[in-house]
């Protein structure tokens, strides 16, 4: 596997937007050198930097350092004691860092085998589970990205991300894109949709928005000015269309979004506005049998039985139909839950919802139940709209109605979530 290098960018180019301030391209790997010999030897590290800048910085030093970046699916303590448990030789890297001194050192490119990243999953038992990232594979899943996605078409884009660095998605589109098609990174992860459009607005275009569906929705209702911008990125979770359609109205850009999945990376995107299939990168293939649909080739090290219902259109397209874990068969009737959950935050004045299986009631007479935002709608007048959508089989029982669903900083719901909410609804 060849040897690549960690930036593209000349060196006097703009790297990275930190407030007011731009970092230049040999600023960065200055700093990524300088913190290199200040590390401890140690194997691995867990990068906790929330600063997008400082965790590139972090995540290019222990490249260089031969370490492996340990990337936790949230910083709750109990998940990172658990890795520093499973990880011994390690150590972590939060912003506070400091590295002194002056390093005007040529930096070498680095080998492509060289494992760069474990990044993690919850695991349906909630314990994490690590997948490996090859450095080459991690260059060739964002060249993959930057193609796909024609960013070739916005020289010098800037990049606002929403999504934490240490996530698969955030990873590949927020840092490894910028490292490798020479983009400007900006350091912030705004939150607060106000934040989020003051900090869009400051960057120089063109210039991108990389969020997810939850981020989204609250951004369009929170905020009453949506600066313009030249490309809108979503994944994370299913998008609805209307969603998609007035985000791309208001932001007027265009909105793509990205499938894919810890263990393979990224590989497809679609325009929702324009089509409901995926188109698939080409550098991958699909098969199907009995146990689902599997992916190889790219950057995925080996063929993967991915999780969802796919439905292969011919060529490399496909269309998605919810998670293979997500398929529901009540009374001989089946659907998914993304399928429910669609129709659900399609009704009129639903901000969020999700269904749930509750758990050990898998039977053919199971009972679904729904958690929904809904300021100023009543569970009944939801659950009328959803007999106009829904076979009764379906209906939730009960539907109840909360300020706001528990989506981690991805804008996901994990199932340990899901079950408190079924425990306290009782």
């Amino acid at each position: 596997m060849a040897d690549h290098p960690l930036v593209r960018h000349d060196p006097a180019a703009h790297f990275a937007l930190r407030g007011s301030r731009t970092v230049s391209a040999q600023q960065f790997l200055d700093a990524a050198a300088r913190l290199a010999s200040a590390l401890p030897e140690r194997r691995y590290v867990v990068n906790l930097c929330a600063d997008r800048y400082r965790f590139a910085v972090g995540f290019a030093a222990a490249l260089l350092r031969g370490q492996v970046s340990l990337m936790p699916p949230n910083h709750a303590p109990h998940t990172i004691e658990r890795l520093r448990r499973d990880y011994a030789d390690s150590y972590c890297l939060d912003d506070q860092f400091a590295a002194a001194g002056i390093s005007r050192q040529p930096i070498k490119d680095i080998p492509g085998e060289q494992i760069a990243a474990i990044v993690f999953t919850s695991g349906s038992t909630g314990d994490p589970l690590p997948h490996p990232k090859s450095w080459g594979g991690l260059v060739a899943s964002a060249n993959a990205e930057l193609k796909a996605l024609g960013i070739g078409a916005f020289p010098s884009l800037s990049l606002l991300g929403t999504v934490p660095p240490q996530h698969m998605y955030g990873l590949e589109s927020t840092v490894l894109m910028a490292m490798q098609g020479a983009l400007l990174m900006h350091a912030g992860r705004p939150f607060f949709p106000a934040d989020i459009c003051a900090e869009l607005e400051a960057l120089p275009r063109p210039r991108a928005l990389v969020t997810t569906p939850v981020h989204l929705r609250a951004m369009l209702e929170g905020a009453s000015d949506i600066p313009a911008a030249d490309f809108l990125l979503c994944a994370t979770a299913p998008l609805q269309p209307q969603l998609a359609a007035e985000a791309e109205k208001r932001f007027a850009a265009p909105l793509l979004e990205i499938y894919g999945c810890t263990e393979a990376g990224q590989i497809a995107s679609r325009r929702p506005t324009q089509t409901v299939e995926w188109s698939l990168f080409p550098q991958f293939k699909l098969r199907q049998d009995e146990r689902g649909t599997w992916v190889q080739g790219g950057h995925a090290r080996t063929e993967l039985l991915l999780a969802d219902v796919i439905e292969l259109r011919g060529g490399e397209r496909f269309v998605l139909h919810g998670r293979t874990a997500d398929l529901v068969n009540i009374a001989g009737k089946r659907t998914s839950l993304a399928s429910l959950n669609h129709h659900l935050n399609s009704v009129p004045g639903v901000r969020d919802g999700t269904f749930v299986v509750p758990r050990g009631d898998e039977s053919a007479v199971a009972r679904l139940a729904a958690f929904v935002v809904a300021p100023g709608l009543t569970s009944e007048a939801i659950l009328a709209a959803l007999r106009q959508r829904i076979d009764p089989a379906f209906l939730p029982r009960p539907l109840c109605l909360v300020d706001a669903l528990p989506r981690n900083e991805t804008g996901k719901l994990t199932r340990a979530r899901l079950d408190a909410l079924l425990a306290k609804a009782g």
